[in-house]
């Protein structure tokens, strides 16, 4: 029968710190800007690096000095070594980066004095631990009429798509940049365009031309100001044709999509250009999701690539809430097939948000197939969305729920549901996804195999079964060969080529084997001993991640100080599901699952003790341990019951 344990996790710090193992990265910019070099980010002194974060969301972005201070910390001690300022421009939440309180009627878009101050002095405080910043500055901005701009309030947030085709528009959000990289911080005395803190930006957040439905129409004046583009376009190549009957969002109109791409490049080459005219130093790429094939075209003339793979399905209402409640390990082509849509040969590849949210039963084992996964295919990291929407992290210490509202911006699931900072089955694992990406403990893949498209449209839908798992996909390349999506028909199982990752979805579990981690992760109970060249893990436990990584510069099988961590399950106190159905959200404290399994580690050290420890960072206890013929063996569950273990030479 299932165990469940209080481990709840505390806003201003973390129970275990391997910071010491980065300390050398210390502060963050040492090594110079941010550069391209192949499929590689690599600093301008040549040392090469991958990012393993968070994003900061909306009201996040602006914590008072004190605290900015200690979350920083919070994030260097768990291993994040980058954080995207994301929503800064929202006004659904205060502070934003245009108003610090409700009330006052904001009328142009200007750095508020109050929550730039907190902006600056949290980008101080994550420059002195070592954690760079991804720069997102337009995402939801509500354009206002006072500025100009006509049907503002009708166009929505960041008025998609017209932001990337109105002159008015356009020139507000030159405007702004300029404003915001010519900016002085008076904690660092370095304008924004000269901090080497800051690597990344991008040119507008999830906005681009193709991701309407063929049922949306422009509104006017935008959709005549549009079909007037398009008629001065056809025309410059010798085409006429009648426009009164334009399906503005067709995704099979080749005439309308080329000039789609010919416009959504134009845009972003003008933004582009102008950053850089400001002073922007850093790589710098267009939007970032995965829509159409078109989409990546249009990022020809950019520095890198990126896109926002995500493993849910909501149906979240105010009355019945439903969410995905399964594992990635269920799954043939899993969520982050998506972005070898996104993905080249030949440029950095980088996800600057993704998740498997809450309430699903099952997420724990995402963090660590995305980060083994990323890895061996060679991308530059990835960014958790989010960390959290707010910064009074110690009002309502639960899962899934940060505000008192059912909605923020009219959108339930800004209440939290993607908030991690307190999520011991995802955050809990970011010890080990961090040191896999950052110390490069699973090895990149040196086969590429291209994805095959079959429409515009869509793309990307033959990269099923296990190509992700298995070598590196990119997009269509000559010197690459095509992937052939039903290789893998009728097997259940995949390895990946260099050998170090497994996944079954038969028998729904997956393996990552290096001599640095070692993790098992999925439905463990219902499967035998897993071997893993040194260690052996046996889970009586259904549903369980249970991940061993060398605290040392040494493999786990010579270590003398090793983080052990065994997580699964995790809920709020008195939380209810019926299925995919989430009836009652509980209360705190959160509680995980305890994890019954037997560790076993071959070591030349007779002298190893083990701790468990608790969500204070106390040792509690030691579990029951064997040494005998070269091996430790640990009992985990019953006793000294935990999801941390530091196991290490006394």
């Amino acid at each position: 029968m299932s165990k469940f344990i209080p481990y709840p996790f505390f806003h201003e710090d973390v129970p275990i710190d391997i910071s010491f193992l980065f300390e050398s990265e210390k502060p963050a910019g040492k090594h110079g800007f941010l550069k391209v070099s192949g499929r590689d980010f690599v600093f301008e002194d040549g040392t090469k690096v991958k990012f393993w974060g968070t994003n900061f969301n909306g009201a996040g972005c602006f914590p008072e000095h004190d605290y900015a201070k200690k979350l920083a910390k919070r994030l260097a001690k768990i291993g994040i070594n980058i954080v995207r300022m994301h929503q800064l421009d929202s006004e659904w939440h205060t502070p934003n980066i245009f108003s610090f309180t409700k009330g006052k009627r904001v009328t142009e878009a200007h750095l508020d004095p109050e929550s730039i101050d907190r902006l600056d002095f949290l980008i101080k405080c994550l420059k002195d631990e070592g954690i760079y910043v991804y720069m997102d500055m337009f995402t939801y901005r509500r354009f206002r009429s006072d500025e100009g701009v006509e049907k503002a309030r009708v166009i929505g947030d960041a008025a998609k798509p017209y932001a990337c085709f109105n002159r008015r528009l356009i020139d507000l959000q030159k405007e702004f940049s300029t404003e915001f990289w010519t900016h002085k911080n008076p904690y660092t005395d370095l304008k924004y365009c000269d901090d080497p803190v800051i690597v990344l930006a991008e040119i507008a957040n999830e906005n681009e031309l193709f991701f309407k439905s063929e049922a949306f129409d422009y509104e006017e004046p935008y959709k005549s100001d549009f079909i007037a583009r398009f008629d001065a376009w056809l025309k410059s190549k010798g085409i006429l044709r009648d426009l009164s009957d334009l399906k503005v969002s067709s995704a099979t109109d080749d005439q309308l999509l080329d000039f789609k791409l010919d416009l959504q490049k134009a845009y972003f080459k003008e933004m582009y250009d102008h950053m850089r005219a400001d002073g922007v130093k850093i790589p710098i790429t267009g939007t970032n999701w995965v829509r159409t094939v078109d989409v990546y075209k249009s990022h020809e003339e950019m520095d890198y690539l990126d896109a926002h793979p995500y493993f849910y399905d909501f149906r979240w209402g105010e009355f019945e809430k439903y969410c995905i409640n399964r594992s990635v390990t269920q799954d043939r082509q899993t969520f982050l097939a998506s972005c070898a849509v996104m993905a080249d040969k030949n440029r950095p590849f980088y996800a600057s948000e993704w998740d498997a949210p809450w309430p699903n039963e099952y997420r724990a084992d995402s963090v660590i197939y995305s980060a083994a996964i990323g890895m061996l295919q060679g991308w530059s990291g990835f960014a958790i969305h989010t960390y959290s929407y707010s910064t009074d992290l110690g009002k309502m210490n639960m899962l899934g729920k940060e505000f008192s509202c059912e909605k923020i911006g009219n959108t339930p699931y800004r209440q939290g549901i993607f908030s991690t900072w307190n999520d011991p089955a995802k955050f809990g694992l970011f010890y080990h996804a961090a040191i896999i990406t950052r110390r490069g403990d699973v090895k990149a893949a040196d086969e590429f195999r291209s994805i095959e498209y079959t429409s515009r449209a869509k793309g990307g839908e033959k990269i099923s079964d296990f190509g992700i798992d298995r070598c590196a996909l990119v997009n269509p390349s000559d010197s690459v060969q095509p992937y052939n999506a039903g290789e893998d028909e009728g097997k259940n199982q995949v390895a990946s080529v260099t050998g170090e990752l497994y996944r079954n979805v038969e028998r729904n579990y997956g393996f990552v084997n290096t001599a640095m981690t070692k993790c098992a992760y999925g439905f463990l109970g219902k499967n035998e001993e897993i071997d893993l060249d040194g260690v052996k893990i046996k889970s009586e436990t259904d549903f369980a991640v249970i991940a061993l990584s060398s605290l040392s510069d040494k493999p786990i099988t010579e270590s003398d100080n090793i983080l052990m961590t065994t997580v699964g399950r995790a809920k709020n106190t008195g939380a209810k599901f019926d299925g995919e159905k989430m009836l009652e959200y509980g209360e705190p404290p959160v509680l995980i699952e305890s994890i019954e399994a037997e560790i076993e580690i071959e070591t030349p050290h007779d002298d190893l003790i083990v701790w468990s420890i608790s969500a204070e960072g106390y040792y509690v206890g030691n579990p029951p341990t064997k040494y005998e013929d070269g091996k430790l063996k640990i009992r985990v569950g019953k006793e000294s019951m935990s999801m941390y273990y530091l196991i290490y030479k006394s």
